[in-house]
């Protein structure tokens, strides 16, 4: 947030990491159906996202 000034879920952050193969934690909070609705990250959050995985040597 302070370097983009955008506020970041962990879902989002999830959703990136699993994008580029890394390891992701199980969820406690499955969803309870199959074809449950899944809010997806916008470009500019997943290009935020992605500066901040190669500024701390994730990625």
């Amino acid at each position: 947030m302070e370097q983009t000034g955008l506020k970041v879920s962990s879902r989002y952050i999830a959703q990136i990491k699993k994008k580029c193969g890394l390891d992701v934690g199980e969820n406690f909070n499955l969803p309870k159906s199959k074809n449950a609705r899944q809010p997806q990250c916008t470009p500019e959050k997943e290009d935020a996202i992605m500066q901040a995985f190669r500024h701390f040597g994730i990625v």
